[in-house]
Order: structure tokens, then C-alpha cells, then sequence
């Protein structure tokens, strides 16, 4: 009976335990999507800076800067990666160099739009967040960051420029994590939209530009120069 009793009483406790742990879950995340949802509906700048992104056609690009084998005799492409500013697709807003395996380098980019209602011109705007970047022979859980998620990207400095400082974690925190709650922001106007990483054979001497299709989607065009 002591036994039994006792079995009961540590199955309560977990119980219990676990009853506080969901609800503490649950006021963060409440917590959480009351601030962005202020962000959204009464922060007057943020919306501003939204209607404001353009109509983007092209949001950076790629070189394959050379390719080498290691000492295990596998391929090596050093690929320089370059986004640029999102009024102004000639100026470069930041620049890195990765080191990946193989030739067929994929690149993932999280796509959130905003839907026309809330922009309320008619006309749908998207941020356009890259992720992560790797070779044919990595998995994309291990797959270089392009971007560090949760932080504001340098390619939307308006948008973070127009919220308080201690707000900007929040909107950004929010954004990223529709990458794994899609629907969290529908009511706000927002959605997420996931297509397939882009992955392409990089040659030498060749330039992968990154363009925009009219749904939103990303895909390369190769060209000899930029």
C-alpha cells in the first residue's frame, strides 16, 4: 500500500508539474503575440516602413570564387554570397564567404508576406529572410547561417530604424519564428510562405543573381557579368 501511495503522490507531482510548465508556456507565448499584435496595429512607423518596401525583383547573388579538393579528396567551393539593399538592388548591404561541399550549393530563404489587407493598398509586401546555405552532401540542419535568426537583417534597417529599441527583439523574434508557427500572425495580417530551398551547379566566371517571381518565389538567373 505504502508503495502504491507513494506511486500516486510522484505521478501527481509530475502531473502537476507538467500542468505548470504548459502554462507558463502558454502566458509567454500569449505574452508574446499581444506585443507583436500591438506592433502590428498601432505602431504607426512600423506601418509606414512596411508600405514603403518596394517591389522587389531581385534580392542579391552569388559567385563561385574557386573550388579546391581537401585532404579527404572531397570538392570544396568557396561561394561568396551577397545581399543586397532592398530599395536598391545595386548596393551591397552585407558580404560573406562560405566554404561548402560539392558544387550544388542550395540556398533557403524564408519568405513573409503581407497581405494586402494589411498593407491596405492593394498590393501584397514580403520580407525576404535568408536562412541558410550549404552543399549538396550537407544536410540543412547543418547548413551554414546566413542569417542569425531572431536578428534584425541589415537589408530592412527602415523597418527596425521605426521601432523602440526595446520592441525590435520582439517584432523580429515574431517574423523568424513563422518558420515554425505559419499561421501564428494570420489574424495580423501576416503569413509565411515556404517554397524549396534553390539550388544550383555554381561554375566559375559565372554570376547567379537572385530574382523575385510575380507569386514571390526566389530562383536564380546565371549571368556572365554584374
Amino acid at each position: 500500500m505504502a508503495k502504491r501511495s507513494k506511486g500516486k503522490w510522484i505521478g501527481s507531482l509530475m502531473v502537476l508539474a507538467a500542468l505548470v510548465t504548459a502554462s507558463i508556456l502558454g502566458i509567454s507565448f500569449y505574452h508574446s503575440t499581444a506585443s507583436i499584435h500591438q506592433l502590428l496595429t498601432e505602431n504607426h512607423q512600423l506601418n509606414k516602413a512596411v508600405r514603403n518596401l518596394t517591389q522587389e525583383e531581385q534580392i542579391g547573388y552569388a559567385t563561385l570564387q574557386s573550388q579546391s579538393r581537401n585532404d579527404l579528396g572531397e570538392l570544396e567551393s568557396v561561394v561568396r554570397f551577397v545581399q543586397t539593399a532592398a530599395d536598391n538592388p545595386k548596393t551591397t548591404v552585407s558580404e560573406q564567404l562560405f566554404i561548402l561541399r560539392g558544387d550544388i550549393i542550395h540556398f533557403d530563404a524564408l519568405i513573409v508576406k503581407f497581405t494586402n489587407e494589411y498593407v491596405k493598398d492593394g498590393t501584397e509586401r514580403a520580407l525576404y529572410l535568408w536562412r541558410r546555405i550549404y552543399g549538396e552532401t550537407t544536410t540543412p540542419a547543418n547548413g551554414e547561417a546566413i542569417e542569425i535568426p531572431s536578428t534584425a537583417p541589415e537589408r530592412y534597417y527602415a523597418i527596425t530604424e521605426s521601432l523602440h529599441l526595446k520592441n525590435r527583439n520582439i517584432f523580429w523574434e515574431a517574423i523568424w519564428d513563422l518558420a515554425n508557427h505559419p499561421t501564428r500572425l494570420n489574424d495580423y495580417g501576416v503569413q509565411a510562405v515556404f517554397g524549396n530551398a534553390i539550388y544550383t551547379r555554381m561554375q566559375p566566371g559565372k554570376v547567379y543573381l537572385f530574382k523575385i517571381s510575380a507569386t514571390g518565389q526566389i530562383y536564380p538567373e546565371i549571368v556572365d557579368t554584374y
